[in-house]
């Protein structure tokens, strides 16, 4: 440090500092600083949802308890929704439309009631997606956690909602002749691969709800085209026989056909497997795997967007 005196006055001059002339990178790699928020590298990402575990699982189970926690039924309505939507769907579909067609009286009942069910699952995990960061801005801009953590969550509330559906389900399937076997062992596999391709779906739906919170209000109209197109109350290949074949299989392939179908044909005595589109199970594997990276590493890109603005 130097002074020097011009007409009374002292100036002080300080000697030049080592960070001069380093740009804001340089100054924050020196000093070890981070930005706040910043998005984690992809493994580091899964380690910190691996830790999270135990949040993930409290979390859904709150949401699936509070869902109907004002409701006099209560927990009932997981059930009872479904079932209601299954006969309103049987009614029309079923005795007025005739969808029937093809399927068996004592068959077409458990393959209405299966695929309301399996539907509704993945329905209610898109749904839920589409709000899981725009709906808990507060806990988002709260607390650091890895924000996959919220649609995952929502996707493991849906997979138990339907689980405690599955003895609906199964008591349908029994009272219209389909006892238990082995290949009612299918549908744990078959679940499981739905759960996958849900959560991937959930993932990008949050991702694209946090920037455009108006999708949660067109959702609902894409998801009831994506039920009529996939044969929730009638069979594809006998209800578009008389059409061009590329149509039916695109209707076929389509990922909520195949895993109601797989669900169905693990079930139902009746429904054999002339009614699957060929490679199915391995069909129903790539569209989980496929759908399920590709949504974890979509929402991953923009980790660290959520919650700001």
């Amino acid at each position: 440090m130097s002074d020097t005196t011009r007409g009374g006055a002292v100036a002080v001059s300080s000697p030049p500092s080592a960070d001069d002339g380093l740009s804001a990178a340089e100054l924050a790699a020196k000093y070890g600083l981070a930005v706040s928020g910043a998005r984690p590298g992809l493994r580091e990402y899964v380690s910190q949802l691996k830790g999270r575990r135990h949040f993930i699982l409290a979390f859904s189970r709150a949401k699936l308890t509070a869902q109907y926690s004002q409701a006099k039924l209560g927990q009932l309505w997981q059930v009872a929704t479904p079932l209601l939507n299954a006969g309103v769907y049987f009614v029309i579909f079923g005795l007025i439309l005739g969808t029937k067609k093809g399927i068996p009286q004592e068959v077409f009942i458990p393959f209405l009631v299966t695929g309301v069910f399996v539907f509704t699952f993945t329905q209610s995990s898109v749904m839920a997606g589409v709000r899981a960061i725009s709906g808990n801005l507060g806990l988002v801009r709260a607390l650091h956690f890895p924000r996959a953590s919220l649609p995952i969550s929502f996707s493991l509330q849906q997979l138990q909602q339907l689980l405690y559906s599955m003895i609906v389900l199964i008591a349908v399937t029994v009272g219209w002749g389909s006892y238990p076997r082995l290949s009612w062992l299918l549908v744990i596999p078959a679940l499981a691969m739905q759960f996958l391709f849900n959560t991937g779906l959930a993932l990008a739906m949050a991702r694209m709800g946090a920037k455009t919170p108006d999708l949660a209000q067109l959702m609902p109209f894409v998801m009831r085209t994506w039920m009529y197109a996939s044969g929730v109350m009638f069979s594809i290949p006998v209800m578009l026989e008389d059409k061009p074949a590329w149509i039916t299989d695109v209707l076929q392939y389509n990922p909520a056909a195949i895993y109601m179908d797989l669900v169905r044909f693990a079930l139902i005595d009746g429904y054999g497997s002339e009614n699957l589109p060929a490679h199915v199970w391995l069909v129903a594997l790539a569209w989980a795997v496929v759908v399920g990276l590709a949504g974890f590493v979509y929402f991953w890109k923009a980790e660290e967007r959520y919650g700001r603005g």
